[in-house]
């Protein structure tokens, strides 16, 4: 075959350009220590490269956003229910003193500042926030789990479910002493039917009390042999039917020595409490009922618990604009691994009780009413002893006065002391609550510290991966730059000796 200098031109052309070719590549590698810089270059890498980018993507959101968010968020809780742990310890730590019968009235004193000062901080652990997000408000993260202040005219709906296991006695006391002030009162005396009083009475206890007046159909039982919920007043015991009222006032009732017939159901809007007969007690007990509640309550303190963070309610604040609340598991997930998700979130009702506060206020107004009737019987003492209820007739009077104060003192005393002793049971079950909570709390932090560190490690897994698919080293790029270059140099060389002579130089 005739080769012509054209041919070995065209060709000497060709791959001196091949060489070109190779050393301008390998010089972008060595530029951008990528072994690729378009897709069409290698698209087996570059496909690898796009999976393994994507998987990198995500585990960085897992690792460096979403597990951080899911610790803090714990960590915030974690703090909070430290903090009501002991709060509810101290109040315990008051119910086991306030059960003694040796108190002194710097004991009782003490009691009543500490468990005030308790009183004001037993929800606010409830209103802890991560980054703006309250944490124990369930999807409701932008609400505070109690009002921040006075709402006046803010006015729910609240429907509350009760059992035959909140019925507790619950002891009230009448003819209460009122001290005289002078020598006229004095000589009036206290007869005997005017002593105090106790009565002992079954109650279930709402979660709030300055309600609104209740409407009877509003009061239902469970009935099991029909499957329905029914009127409370359609309940039959014996002969006869419950007799519910919603309409008697405290003072009416307080004025009646807090009389209940034994088939009567009354429900007190002023302490939101339902005063049952024994029968009716002892029918829901037996048939161990179901009850719900539905009332209404307008305005509320600072300080108090939202309703729609407990119950099922309504904000009928608005009549035009009602907002509807449904109490349902709201549990917030972080999705913190590939195809793993973790609740990060505690809610209030687990473990805030809605009764707490009301406890605190009952273990406070007894003390508040022993504290009161020692002082009244101080204070008769002390007039025994002034000149001016010297004679005989003041002094009988006031004998009349001192015993009624002594036997409400005996009162008040053994009331304090039987609602401490219960005190101790219930606010021992509330910190069983808390410690349950804290349990979990802590093993759902031990899964996400366990899925931190398989992230962390999968994320070095997959940056190596993704450097060796895509990455090269500088120094290997030098040695194949400077065989390729000199490559290149060597087919400039050998061309130009190639093309340098033609078949005239023979002739």
């Amino acid at each position: 075959m005739r080769v012509t200098n054209s041919m070995i031109s065209r060709n000497s052309m060709v791959n001196i350009n091949s060489n070109k070719v190779n050393v301008d590549i390998l010089n972008t590698q060595m530029t951008t220590q990528k072994k690729i810089s378009r897709p069409s270059e290698d698209p087996v890498i570059a496909i690898r490269a796009l999976r393994l980018r994507s998987n990198l993507s995500e585990l960085d959101q897992y690792y460096e956003r979403n597990i951080p968010d899911a610790r803090s968020w714990m960590e915030v809780t974690e703090s909070a229910l430290k903090n009501q742990q002991q709060i509810l310890d101290d109040v315990y730590t008051q119910c086991v003193n306030g059960a003694t019968d040796t108190l002194t009235p710097e004991n009782r004193a003490s009691i009543l500042k500490n468990l005030q000062s308790l009183r004001e901080q037993v929800y606010n652990e409830g209103n802890a926030d991560c980054a703006g997000r309250h944490v124990f408000t369930g999807y409701k993260t932008n609400k505070q789990l109690t009002f921040a202040e006075d709402e006046a005219d803010t006015a729910y709906e609240i429907t509350e479910k009760v059992s035959f296991e909140d019925i507790e006695e619950k002891r009230y006391y009448s003819n209460n002493v009122v001290v005289p002030n002078n020598p006229a009162e004095v000589q009036v005396g206290v007869a005997v039917e005017d002593m105090p009083q106790e009565n002992i009475n079954k109650r279930i206890r709402l979660s709030y009390e300055q309600t609104e007046t209740l409407d009877p159909d509003n009061l239902k039982y469970y009935d099991e042999a029909s499957g329905r919920w029914e009127n409370l007043g359609d309940m039959q015991i014996g002969a006869a039917f419950v007799n519910v009222i919603t309409d008697m006032s405290y003072d009416d009732w307080e004025a009646d020595n807090f009389e209940v017939r034994p088939n009567q159901a009354i429900y007190f809007k002023e302490t939101g409490e339902l005063i049952l007969g024994t029968n009716v007690a002892n029918e829901l007990s037996s048939q161990k009922a179901q009850l719900s509640i539905t009332y209404e309550k307008k305005g509320f303190s600072e300080g108090e618990l939202r309703p729609e963070h407990y119950f099922d309610c309504k904000d009928i604040t608005d009549p035009d604009n009602e907002i509807e609340y449904t109490k349902e598991n709201q549990e917030i997930k972080f999705t913190v691994s590939f195809n793993q998700s973790l609740t990060v979130n505690t809610q209030a009702s687990d473990v805030m009780d809605a009764s707490i506060g009301r406890d605190i206020d009952e273990l406070t107004t007894a003390v508040q009413a022993a504290i009161a009737a020692h002082d009244k019987v101080t204070k008769l003492e002390e007039m025994k002893k002034e000149a001016q209820y010297s004679d005989p007739a003041s002094q009988a009077a006031l004998d009349q006065w001192l015993e009624a104060a002594q036997k409400e003192a005996v009162y008040a005393d053994d009331n304090m002391q039987k609602i401490y002793s219960r005190g101790v049971g219930k606010f021992q079950d509330y910190k069983d609550k808390v410690t349950l909570a804290r349990t979990d709390l802590g093993s759902r932090e031990s899964r996400l510290l366990l899925t931190e560190d398989r992230m962390a490690n999968q994320q070095a897994n997959f940056e190596q991966l993704k450097s060796r698919n895509e990455d090269m080293e500088l120094s290997d790029i030098i040695i194949q730059y400077t065989a390729a270059y000199n490559a290149y140099q060597a087919s400039l060389q050998a061309s130009a000796k190639a093309n340098g002579q033609t078949l005239l130089n023979y002739l």
